[in-house]
């Protein structure tokens, strides 16, 4: 399955899935797609993707991607009545990018793995700007062979593939990483209040973060935001909150310390109290500033977010 001569499935065609399947179209892939509201194949079909009705219309592919909203998704598009495993062909490899529950996954593993199915968790992290830009990452659990046979297409969709381990591991990566945003994010709002009520425009001061040794991709990208107050969600304080609790329910389970973690999960339950529930996670600034007393306004500058979008 390393040539583009390959049968590929995809599953889930909202703003991430049409964005990922969008570049293994464009590659030349010979990708089939479907969703439960067909109208979203739409753009997919005009690229070249050819349209089915329902996940059974793709168990003939020879690897499927799944990218859906919900555990319960994940479960009616593979052991559902109209799922993958409903009819009497198999894929070689059925590949979830969804972020779902260790527990969902296992059981859509054991599903498939009766029908000598292999069955890779891969979530990812990025939107879909990140998708476009190539720098979408993606961390995968399963077997190595598995892993080895979509490695190509996984290239594909992202300039970080990651090969962690057995079984679920990936879904904990994935938890790992969101808190890690969190805690970056809240120590980002911290100190650019602390520079802004000593004088020090919010511009300037991330400019030189960004280009200091302490700068990277995730500070370069949530500049805009910090600066312009422009709070458009990509993550919100409230999907947040379920990755930090989940974090340190596995954090107990393993008797590992999570200080900085904890408390990071009490402010973001606070800024949910504080109502911001929809916006993006990064309004975690305007509660810092809040705290203390500072009153923010947006500088309205044109400010590069790093993500240089690739064709």
């Amino acid at each position: 399955m390393s040539d583009d001569k390959a049968r590929i499935g995809w599953i889930g065609c909202g703003r991430m899935g049409t964005a990922m399947a969008k570049r293994l179209v464009v590659a030349n892939y010979d990708v089939t797609v479907t969703n439960r509201t067909r109208s979203k194949t739409d753009v997919l079909g005009q690229l070249g993707a050819k349209v089915v009705d329902n996940p059974r219309d793709l168990a003939d592919c020879d690897v499927i991607f799944i990218m859906v909203s919900a555990d319960k998704d994940l479960l009616a598009v593979t052991t559902g009545p109209d799922g993958i495993l409903s009819g009497a062909a198999a894929p070689k490899v059925v590949v979830d990018c969804s972020t779902v529950s260790s527990m969902t996954s296992a059981q859509v593993r054991a599903a498939l793995a009766a029908k000598n199915i292999d069955f890779l968790a891969s979530p990812v992290s990025g939107n879909p700007k990140v998708v476009a830009s190539g720098k979408l990452t993606l961390a995968v659990s399963g077997t190595r062979d598995a892993f080895e046979k979509v490695e190509p297409y996984l290239n594909e969709l992202g300039h970080g593939v990651t090969y962690v381990g057995d079984d679920e591991v990936a879904r904990l990566v994935k938890i790992c990483h969101n808190m890690f945003l969190g805690i970056v994010t809240q120590a980002m709002a911290e100190i650019t209040v602390l520079a802004e009520r000593g004088g020090i425009p919010r511009s300037a001061f991330l400019e030189f973060i960004n280009n200091s040794v302490m700068g990277s991709t995730f500070s370069r990208y949530k500049t805009p935001a910090f600066v312009n107050l422009d709070f458009t969600p990509t993550f919100t304080p409230v999907l947040l909150r379920k990755d930090f609790d989940l974090g340190m329910a596995e954090a107990k389970k393993m008797s590992v310390p999570m200080p900085v973690s904890a408390l990071c999960t009490e402010l973001v339950v606070s800024a949910i109290g504080a109502g911001y529930v929809d916006e993006d996670f990064s309004v975690l600034l305007l509660e810092e500033a809040r705290s203390a007393g500072l009153v923010m306004t947006p500088e309205n500058i044109a400010i590069d977010d790093g993500l240089g979008v690739k064709p």
